[in-house]
């Protein structure tokens, strides 16, 4: 008779946030599959539960998950579990639910701690249509190419790189609302909302501590611009100019807004 993979979201720092359901999992799989053992152990000897831990993480998944795939055909159940919240988001997981598909083994996901969604609840931003990026990318055409959602973005960032993102997003669109979530479920968690230009000025010189959930209220439309205008802007840059040199002057010639111009050319 066929195991079955059963996917386990662990507390984002407190642990007391661990359901019951996936306790139970815990207990009675045959195979816990956890991306550092160190700290899962402190999780399982927290509730009393005794384990067999085998190391999946991003150095050793394909290979890891070909073995769990075969231990699940011979009847054996896996719980899978990350550092923190959901596997697979952002964690490892992917190969091996993929494995599982692929094998015609069943998969059971349990709910559980999301700092994705605690971060876009906390954010008091329109929650009915988002989008998840991972982590925000670096290379700045990537990150405005991002920015320019028209869904609520929700995205994690390291520390070092809020101010520099957040830079970026004011000069794109000052007002647009954002919102920082650190240390979520944790003894100094912290939500600040504001418009993306008070914020970028906030954190520039002032590096946020933790874990950091940024979300970002969605593009505006772009209503106004005309998409020769748009397609001026980026001649001009491509010429040379600077970016917000060239939709000023493309505004004074077409009446169009300079920040729209601005944007639209630069995520296009």
């Amino acid at each position: 008779m066929s195991g079955k993979l059963i996917v386990c979201p662990t507390p984002i720092g407190n642990l007391e946030d661990i359901t019951l359901r996936v306790l139970s999992a815990l207990r009675n799989a045959d195979v816990v599959a956890c991306e550092d053992t160190r700290r899962t152990g402190v999780l399982l000897e927290r509730y009393g539960v005794q384990a067999t831990l085998l190391p999946y993480h991003e150095h050793n998944e394909r290979e890891r998950a070909a073995d769990l795939v075969e231990r699940m055909r011979a009847g054996l159940v896996v719980a899978l579990v990350s550092d923190a919240g959901m596997p697979l988001v952002s964690d490892p997981g992917y190969v091996l639910v993929q494995g599982c598909v692929a094998a015609g083994l069943e998969v059971e996901v349990l709910p559980g701690p999301s700092a994705a969604l605690a971060a876009l609840v906390a954010s008091a931003l329109p929650s009915d249509a988002w989008r998840f990026a991972g982590f925000l990318p670096r290379k700045r055409s990537a990150l405005v190419a991002a920015f320019g959602s028209p869904e609520t973005l929700v995205a994690f960032e390291s520390p070092k790189r809020v101010a520099a993102s957040l830079a970026v997003l004011a000069e794109l669109d000052p007002p647009r609302p954002v919102a920082v979530c650190r240390e979520l479920t944790k003894l100094h968690e912290e939500v600040v909302r504001g418009d993306a230009a008070s914020l970028a000025e906030r954190y520039a010189g002032d590096e946020p501590r933790g874990e950091v959930v940024l979300v970002v209220g969605g593009a505006p439309p772009r209503t106004g611009v005309d998409d020769a205008a748009v397609d001026a802007v980026r001649c001009l840059v491509a010429a040379g100019a600077k970016p917000r040199v060239a939709a000023g002057v493309v505004a004074d010639l077409t009446g169009s807004p300079a920040n729209a111009l601005y944007a639209a050319a630069a995520t296009g």
